[in-house]
């Protein structure tokens, strides 16, 4: 995708590395209510330990292919033991890098988008001049004209969305997996918002198809939001304290996000938050209003740490 160069003043940070936490089990919604909460909540140590394996896999998309295909990425694979990529590709710039693979404990397929330069993507993302366009209906066949999106976003997404499907579909048939996965970070959190509904409108209705993004833009209208809020059952966006990338493109532009977000309130302790609605201004623990503008954030939380101290980015594959 092309981008502009940055223009914005960022407050720096010191970085803090720790040990990886432990993998654990699929999430639902129709088990953890706190997942579309009627108002703030705080998570538990417990609850929160649930969505560190979907962090590591954000966190290898940034990897190479050669070291994802054979799963010796370093950390990120390292902490998610056993799992099988069947089909890796892109090359990091005309093409994020992409992987998908069998996570056996889980019975799943997992699809994960590499993310892209913050500095670079926020520029691109704070332009007034954005090109939104309808979604193509072969790749999201029945979808209302009255849904549009971010154009960047959906030609990147065309990019691979055949072989990502094709991937998938044969895990399905190989391994009997009933889930399928979409994971990612940045640009890459994007992509896999925009793969969950895909592989819903895609895939037979008996497998589920679970969301999982980091550090995500806004990639659609409020009518995009309500068809990934209705359509995928069970979607999470987790954002990391003062990072702007989720705040942008602005609302005032006509973009919003679907539900649940979950904002890590302090990078030192890890607190995190589930946040109803959409894009709700009141609610103060939320990125909405401890982020009221880009000024006033701080780029490198985009980069980390989430919780367990996991940062994403290329210089951390290792």
């Amino acid at each position: 995708m092309r981008v502009l160069l940055a223009g914005f003043p960022w407050v720096l940070g010191s970085l803090r590395v720790a040990a990886a936490p432990r993998p654990a089990r699929i999430l639902s919604r129709d088990i953890l209510p706190f997942l579309d909460p009627s108002s703030v909540m705080t998570l538990s140590s417990d609850e929160m330990s649930d969505f560190a394996p979907y962090e590591q896999f954000a966190r290898a998309a940034y990897c190479s292919s050669s070291s994802v295909a054979d799963w010796t990425c370093g950390e990120a694979c390292s902490a998610v033991s056993g799992f099988e990529t069947t089909t890796t590709g892109g090359d990091g710039d005309a093409v994020q890098l992409y992987y998908v693979g069998y996570w056996p404990s889980e019975n799943a397929v997992v699809v994960a988008h590499e993310g892209t330069d913050p500095t670079q993507f926020l520029s691109d993302l704070t332009d007034i001049d954005i090109v939104t366009e309808n979604l193509n209906s072969t790749l999201f066949p029945g979808v209302s004209s009255s849904v549009w999106v971010h154009s960047g976003f959906a030609d990147e997404h065309a990019k691979t969305a055949s072989i990502v499907l094709d991937a998938a579909n044969s895990i399905i048939s190989s391994k009997g997996a009933t889930t399928v996965i979409c994971v990612g970070h940045s640009l890459g959190g994007a992509l896999a918002e925009l793969d969950a509904v895909f592989f819903t409108l895609n895939l037979p209705s008996d497998i589920t198809v679970i969301g999982r993004t980091f550090g995500t833009p806004r990639v659609g209208n409020p009518d995009w939001a309500d068809l990934v809020d209705s359509s995928v059952s069970d979607f999470t966006r987790m954002n990391n304290v003062d990072d702007p990338i989720p705040i942008v493109p602005g609302r005032f532009l006509g973009f919003q996000h679907p539900e649940t977000e979950l904002h890590v309130v302090s990078d030192s302790t890890y607190q995190v938050v589930a946040c109803p609605g959409n894009d709700d201004a009141t609610d103060a623990d939320c990125t909405i209003a401890t982020v009221p503008n880009v000024v006033d954030a701080n780029l490198l939380d985009h980069l980390g740490p989430y919780p367990g101290g996991i940062y994403m980015g290329t210089i951390y594959c290792t």
